[in-house]
Formats: structure tokens, sequence, C-alpha cells
């Protein structure tokens, strides 16, 4: 790797969480056992029950990650951005599998670290076990609280605790949906035509205001919050 390039992939281990704090020569380190692969849209990064044995980074673009149901659809459980990463998990143990997909939804630069250079790594580092144990456990609350939302509560409930919760994310009311109608239909249990209908209800409302290029500024969080 060039030292262009190692210099790139450093700046990309710092929008992680789990690398934030390490010195430039760790990260220097670290980003000579990273495997860049520049992607095309809808390429399968990896498939449910495919061995695991990768640590993935999202450096520009966006991949999601879902699993399907019997009847073939889709339910979205992630969507990764730029920081993001997948895979922690599998990175303990050799006998791991994949129990969901992931697919690039843009075309996506993706940094693969193999499972041997990284427990190589967490011996280096240990640090880096806690920062992966700490991430695993919001994940785990995260995914607990979705399937919690999706089985009791309403739509407009879902609906409406997403775009604060993401809101609340970015730090701002006026925010960008990271993602298509259709996934986020996916994500919410639900479809792309009862999300337009219910943004619309929320804006007659007064909730929210639309605006162009998926963006939405939220007006009266309150009227969110109780949204029921």
């Amino acid at each position: 790797m060039t030292p262009m390039a190692t210099h790139h992939y450093q700046e990309c281990l710092k929008l992680v969480p789990i690398f934030k704090s390490l010195s430039e020569a760790d990260l220097t380190t670290i980003a000579a056992v990273i495997h860049p692969q520049q992607l095309k849209r809808g390429t399968i990064l990896y498939q449910a029950e495919a061995e695991a044995n990768t640590l993935y980074i999202v450096d520009a673009g966006q991949v999601k990650i879902y699993q399907l149901a019997a009847n073939g659809r889709e339910q979205l459980l992630r969507l990764l951005n730029p920081g993001d990463f997948d895979g922690e998990y599998a990175l303990f143990t050799a006998a791991e599998t994949h129990r969901s997909f992931a697919e690039t939804v843009t075309a996506a630069t993706v940094c693969e670290i193999r499972r041997e250079d990284f427990q190589k790594l967490l011996l280096q580092y240990p640090q880096l076990s806690l920062r992966i144990l700490s991430v695993l456990a919001a994940r785990v609350q995260q995914l607990e609280q979705q399937t919690t939302r999706v089985t009791t509560e309403t739509v407009e409930t879902r609906l409406a605790l997403y775009l604060l919760d993401t809101a609340d994310a970015a730090k701002t009311d006026t925010l960008k949906l990271p993602m298509k109608k259709k996934d986020l239909a996916t994500y919410l249990g639900t479809t792309p035509e009862t999300i337009s209908r219910k943004l619309s209800s929320f804006e007659a409302a007064g909730y929210i205001e639309q605006l162009p290029q998926k963006r939405i500024k939220i007006r009266d969080r309150d009227g969110l919050l109780f949204v029921s």
C-alpha cells in the first residue's frame, strides 16, 4: 500500500468509534492490514450462512444489512454510512456464519480487515475489545427496541420515533432521510405508500415540513412524541 493510500485509510479509521483516540502510529499499523474494495451499487458483500471472517468498514457510500423472510421480503436491520462497520461479532470465533445479508445501496468503498489480522490487533490494542463489546451491546439493545416497536406500536408511532431518533443523532431538527422510502418501509415494517401517507399526515398536522432532497424539518417535537 502506498503512503498516500495508507494516509487515506488512516482517515477512514478515524471515523470509526472503536479506533478513536488511537495515535497516528497505531492507525498506520492498522491501515497496513486493510484490504480496500471499490464496489458497484447492488454488490453483495456477504450472504446469510456464509462464513463470517471479516470486519467491514464503510469508507464511502452506503451498505444495507438485511434479512429475508420466508416469503422473500426484505427486513432492513440497519443502514451503514461512512464510518460505520459490520462483522465485528465474527472476529472472536472461527465457527461463526452470517445471519443476514449485506449489499451496497450505492457505489461504495469498503475497507476489509480479516479475522486473523484483527485478532492480532486485539492482542496489541486490548482496549479495542472493550469498545467492540460496547458496540455489540448497543446493537443488541437497538435490535430489541426495533423488534418491540414493530410488534407493539402503530406505524405512526414507529415513524414519529424514527424521525426524532434520527434528528437527535444528527443534532438538528432539519434532517435528511438516510435511506429511500422503500428501505425505510422495510425497516419500520410497513409499505412505502404508508410512509408517504403518514409523512403527509404529519405535515398537515404541523409536526413536520417536507423539504426537497429527502429533507424533513421537525416543527413540533412534542406533537411527534405523542403520536399514537
